[in-house]
């Protein structure tokens, strides 16, 4: 079988189920389960069973069922055509939609500044109620059901969605560009999420520093940070103190010029905003060329 046939006859479901994976929550029509490139508390992959097609709410990538087998593979279209070969997935072609693309699943109601008790205290519990002019308080419904959380908004204008309970991405997933015209050292300043950029800005008030800054939003979105980097004089990287955020920066500073990896300001923590969050009280001196 060619590519095509593959992705209207492979039932999306038999492909999951081979690699042992189970929705963990469904309908008729849709189900979610974890994402298949991270651990998560809150499934954000969600799979159209009628479309046998998915999306992942999380990096706001589509999926057929040759993608599915790539990504849970590491392998190459061809690897991945040879493993659906030998099964026999047979998807249920009579109600097959042909779209490659899903519809959206969800439905921005409104947007409005953050005011609600739960948002503003979960912020002031991440250190960075302060700087919630940068935020917006986004109510949505997803799968007939409304929920609200904190939006930061990407270069794209999707939202990244975050509450105590729910991290996804409403809208195409991308990056989000901080161009700072008082910025007068052509220096930017890299990070992984949103309330990593949200403490630095705390950081900044205090030490009274300047520069652009670049949150990824997703370490999937380096891509689209090349042509943004390779702009700068200097790049200093706040990307979290794990083995994604280390290959990252490795990557970036293969990459480019003058890259200093500010990590080790917040060593022996995840991300800068545990840091901070722990450190609130007692911020040591930051050592920056600015």
């Amino acid at each position: 079988m060619n590519c095509e046939q593959i992705r209207q006859t492979m039932s999306i479901r038999a492909v999951l189920e081979s690699f042992g994976l189970s929705p963990a929550k469904e309908n008729r029509r849709t189900a979610f389960y974890f994402a298949l490139d991270r651990e998560e508390k809150i499934p954000s992959f969600c799979v159209d069973f009628i479309r046998n097609a998915a999306f992942d709410f999380g990096t706001g990538k589509s999926y057929d069922v040759i993608s599915i087998v790539q990504q849970i593979k590491k392998c190459s279209v061809s690897e991945a055509l040879k493993y659906l070969s030998s099964f026999d997935f047979i998807a249920n072609t009579e109600h097959l939609i042909q779209e490659t693309q899903l519809e959206p699943l969800y439905k921005i109601l409104k947007i409005i500044e953050i005011r609600h008790p739960a948002l503003l205290q979960y912020l002031e519990l991440r250190k960075v109620v302060d700087q919630k002019k940068w935020v917006r308080e986004v109510h949505y419904e997803l799968e007939g059901r409304k929920y609200f959380g904190i939006g930061f908004k990407n270069n794209s204008d999707g939202f990244e969605i975050r509450n105590k309970y729910a991290k996804l991405c409403l809208g195409p997933k991308d990056l989000t560009w901080i161009n700072n015209s008082n910025s007068m050292n052509n220096e930017v300043a890299v990070f992984e999420g949103f309330f990593d950029y949200l403490s630095f800005c705390n950081v900044e008030n205090q030490f009274n520093l300047t520069c652009d800054c670049l949150v990824l939003n997703s370490t999937a979105m380096l891509f689209k940070a090349e042509t943004i980097l390779k702009e700068y004089r200097k790049i200093l990287l706040f990307l979290d103190n794990d083995a994604n955020g280390k290959s990252v920066a490795l990557k970036i500073n293969t990459t480019y010029d003058n890259v200093e990896d500010c990590s080790l300001i917040f060593h022996g923590f995840k991300d800068l905003n545990e840091w901070f969050v722990k450190k609130t009280n007692y911020l040591p001196k930051l050592k920056f060329s600015y």
